[in-house]
């Protein structure tokens, strides 16, 4: 719980960040960390607040023992702090940069005062577990003889191969892109998350592990999913909630209007090295860029298209812009719906909310111009346009960030004919299939979601999935906390 008094006497100390006329020259990690004694001060400030919030149902998802930890930081006792840590969070080094934080909003601290910067000390703690060499290879010393194969090497898919591959089993991960990661791969910015130092950092100690990889491997529409079912003793589905939304209006055929993943998927994919055919490119170098969407994914845009020297960047969204501050209708410890802006829409962009996109404007050459919109208001049956507020947007390029409408339906949903819920998202009993033997997890089960809730449903799965190979009660959380705190 760290110091009694700490809360007291010591202020929130964010991490610095890079000045935005330094940090758009370049696609590295831009986020500057405390150091040591300052985070151990941090630490200090978590109070003996009785029921702590920051890790229930209201904070994290994955459960971390967040008083625990901060105690050990505060106490000076890293290595405690990591053992803490990895016994209920498989990659913090993932969610240590790009989770949002909801424990934080949960801070009984946060009530009356700023928050203990609990995400901050996360990253911190693992950070000086890979420094001092306490972040290492787990090999199992008993095999189970039972072969497991995961589809999708998403945050799911990695957190259900290494619970399984801690119990023993032999775990073969099946990935349809060249890289092993999903969404922290492809989708999330290399400047948030850095993909050769943070994660084949963390893939290649998994392979160390035992665990194998098998890339370029599209499962159900390459390679049958039957296959998959003889080969091995269980399947786990963690192949995401891919399918975007689209925007079926006028002149939706005109070139240079994209899904905002096939833009970032090809920024990193470029920052890694790959070729990417002219044919086939992506660049916002000069152009007037139009984002429909005001979430992360649409901010991910802006942030892309500033490095690469937009002549222009605008993103619009359909709803009312959200509240600065918490509303009754989002009473503490649940996560607010509140505005803030992302560090990419700090780095400029023109942001407009209540607008309703109209039609695409298209050249005699095919190739996207513009965007006529309209303003909207919102009212208690869903909205109306204002009269006389129709306006048109420039527009070279244009990224529909507008969320996802959940699992691709064709491939391994087709082939097997998986029972599917209202959403069509795969639907479960405990994360088994109506198949006998495939389980499944992550976005392709819930729906899209957080990196944190990923993990989360990885290691639940897992216990399932465990318990269906020996046909016993699971030890599994046992066993995954030992490795870290023998």
């Amino acid at each position: 719980m760290g110091k009694i008094t700490g809360f007291k006497e010591y202020k929130r100390q964010n991490f610095s960040i890079a000045p935005v006329e330094e940090r758009i020259k370049h696609n590295n990690e831009f986020v500057i960390p405390a150091n040591k004694n300052a985070m151990e001060i941090q630490g200090a400030r978590c109070m003996d607040c009785g029921v702590p919030f920051c890790h229930s149902n209201y904070g994290c998802p994955v459960g971390n023992n967040i008083p625990q930890f901060n105690d050990h930081i505060y106490k000076n006792k890293w290595e405690n702090a990591f053992r803490t840590l990895m016994s209920t969070n498989n990659f913090p080094e993932f969610t240590g940069r790009v989770c949002p934080a909801p424990c934080e909003t949960a801070c009984v601290l946060g009530l009356n005062n700023d928050a203990v910067t609990i995400k901050g000390i996360e990253y911190s703690i693992i950070e000086m577990a890979y420094k001092k060499g306490w972040m290492k290879p787990q090999v199992p010393k008993i095999r189970s003889g039972k072969k497991v194969a995961v589809v999708g090497s998403g945050p799911a898919g990695l957190s259900v191969a290494s619970q399984l591959n801690k119990a023993g089993h032999e775990v073969t991960i099946y990935e349809r892109d060249k890289r092993i990661g999903g969404l922290v791969r492809y989708g999330i910015p290399n400047y948030k998350l850095d993909k050769k130092k943070v994660v084949q950092r963390r893939i290649d100690m998994m392979v160390e592990e035992g665990i194998k990889f098998v890339t370029n491997a599209h499962i159900g529409i390459d390679i049958p999913l039957k296959k998959l079912q003889d080969e091995y003793d269980s399947v786990v589905l963690c192949g995401g909630a891919s399918l975007p939304r689209d925007l079926p209006i006028d002149n939706r055929d005109a070139k240079g209007i994209h899904f905002a993943m096939e833009f970032l998927a090809q920024c990193n994919s470029r920052i890694e090295g790959e070729n990417i055919p002219k044919e086939k490119e992506i660049l916002a170098t000069d152009k007037h860029i139009v984002v429909i969407g005001g979430g992360d994914t649409g901010s991910d845009c802006v942030g892309n298209s500033i490095r690469q020297g937009a002549a222009s960047i605008t993103q619009i969204e359909l709803m009312p812009k959200a509240p600065l501050e918490r509303t009754d209708a989002m009473p503490w410890p649940t996560y607010p719906r509140v505005f803030k802006l992302s560090t990419s829409q700090q780095e400029g962009c023109d942001m407009d909310f209540n607008i309703l996109s109209k039609s695409f404007i298209k050249d005699e050459n095919g190739n996207v111009k513009g965007l006529n919109c309209v303003k909207i208001e919102w009212g208690d049956k869903g909205f109306s346009e204002i009269k006389g507020t129709e306006f048109t947007l420039k527009a070279d390029l244009i990224f529909l960030a507008m969320g996802f409408m959940g699992p691709e339906q064709t491939g391994m949903i087709e082939e097997l004919k998986l029972d599917t819920d209202a959403r069509s998202n795969i639907e479960t009993n405990n994360y088994k299939t109506s198949v006998e033997g495939v389980f499944s997890a992550g976005d392709m089960r819930r729906g899209q979601s957080l990196v944190v809730w990923a993990i989360y449903e990885g290691r639940e799965c897992a216990i399932a999935v465990d318990e269906f190979l020996s046909n016993k009660k699971t030890m599994l959380n046992a066993r995954s906390k030992s490795l870290y705190e023998n």
